[in-house]
């Protein structure tokens, strides 16, 4: 049913890529869904944990929401579904949860989850009936670009912030993106395209010689791994459909879908291949699969930017990875010694990853900007692109009753509204 041309590596010399319908020989193919694994762990369990649910689900149901969604587009769009931190407000508000540890409150959260992924699928199948013309006119390059590059600059603060809680961890982040780029440009081949997962890997001995060794800091600690079981289920929980927790978590749809579009607009600009006839198909996915995860006790899923950032750094873009990764994930998460394997990475490590892959997410954006050539001697790119990057990157909120729509969702509004209401004055002559 699913098939790829198989390209060897030598294809991504002299600025070649590997397009969705191609793929590297299998086992580098499975190593590389490794890497985008590794990419989401950190954001796909740190979500879950912020709104008392249990991260084992989390992860279980991001690999299975990951396979709906390449079913669902049949295998054309790039993707991996993780957690979403655009629900995180309005599941705190929704269940009262004061933290930390689980939710007891979590039934009336994942009613509003499954009702937030029908409206999402309802909006898919309306853009697969009529098209994305309508989507186009609210989004040009100038909108998308911005979205983009907000989504990285909005969540920089969370490792800069939530990851460094010492002088020592902040130096260690510095260690570990140090570590990445040098991998990214004095090697080759496959360890050049494995630069997260290297990188991570060579932060982690530098952190463990310097904290077990040396005694600079908290030391890495092992034996989570060693107590924990091979197999096991994580802990399901059942939705509780409360009309008032649905009507606040419902609207989170229209943030998701900005989000699937703005991953499509930077994947088409990377590749140079249009993905747009996929995008009703890639709502409705993600939709379906937001609807699965809310069922049995998951967080709410969209496509991950933090796997554009590695997409956008390896030219890797092949479908396959993210089967590989999909699979991998649904096994992963029946096995708590793979989530103490994951928890044992040192947070400052993790979080000198994130900054990279952050970074490239904005870095995307601005690519979209460039591939299409936005003039920003025109006054009205040059405000909705300006405005847009400060609501996003300073976490410009607003509050409509209990819903609090967020940077980035007031940024993407933002930038919508804006760039329609600059562009009535030129349209009316």
């Amino acid at each position: 049913m699913f098939h790829w041309t198989e390209k060897s590596d030598a294809a991504l010399q002299n600025g070649g890529v590997i397009g969705p319908g191609e793929r590297l020989p299998w086992p580098q193919t499975a190593v590389m869904g490794v890497q985008h694994l590794i990419a989401m762990f950190g954001a796909t369990v740190l979500a879950p944990i912020l709104m008392g649910f249990d991260a084992n689900v989390a992860i279980l149901m991001s690999g299975l929401g990951t396979l709906v969604f390449f079913l669902v587009t049949g295998g054309k769009v790039p993707s991996y579904l993780g957690s979403s931190f655009a629900f995180i407000g309005v599941v705190i508000a929704a269940s009262g949860y004061a933290g930390p540890g689980p939710n007891a409150n979590i039934g009336v959260a994942l009613g509003g989850i499954v009702a937030c992924g029908a409206v999402y699928f309802l909006i898919g199948a309306v853009v697969q009936a009529v098209g994305t013309g309508w989507i186009e006119r609210f989004m040009p390059p100038v909108v998308t670009g911005a979205v983009v590059a907000v989504i990285g600059l909005n969540l920089a603060g969370i490792p800069i912030k939530n990851m460094a809680p010492t002088g020592f961890d902040a130096w260690m982040q510095g260690v570990t993106f140090v570590c990445v780029a040098l991998v990214a440009v004095f090697t080759r081949g496959l360890l050049q395209r494995l630069l997260i997962l290297m990188g991570l890997l060579v932060a982690s001995v530098v952190y463990a010689v310097l904290t077990n060794g040396l005694g600079l800091g908290k030391p890495l600690d092992l034996s989570g791994i060693a107590h924990a079981a091979w197999l096991g289920l994580p802990n399901f929980s059942t939705p509780v459909f409360s009309a008032n927790a649905m009507l606040l978590i419902a609207p989170v749809a229209v943030i998701l879908v900005a989000e699937n579009l703005g991953h499509i607009k930077a994947v088409t600009a990377m590749t140079g291949q249009n993905l747009d006839r996929y995008m009703g198909r890639a709502f409705m996915g993600d939709g379906l699969a937001t609807m699965v995860a809310g069922g049995v006790g998951g967080t709410g899923v969209t496509t991950y930017a933090e796997n554009i950032g590695v997409m956008a750094a390896t030219k890797i873009y092949s479908t396959a990875i993210f089967l590989v990764a999909g699979c991998m994930a649904v096994l992963l998460g029946f096995s708590p010694k793979f989530g103490a394997v994951i928890q044992a990475i040192p947070l400052a490590v993790m979080g000198g990853v994130s900054i990279v892959v952050f970074g490239l997410i904005a870095v995307a954006g601005a690519k979209i900007w460039v591939d299409n050539r936005v003039d920003f001697s025109d006054n009205k790119n040059l405000l909705v692109a300006a405005i847009t990057l400060v609501l996003g990157t300073g976490d410009y909120t607003l509050k409509l009753g209990d819903f609090a729509l967020g940077g980035i969702g007031t940024a993407t509004f933002g930038a919508i509204l804006l760039h329609a209401l600059l562009s009535c004055r030129r349209s009316g002559g």
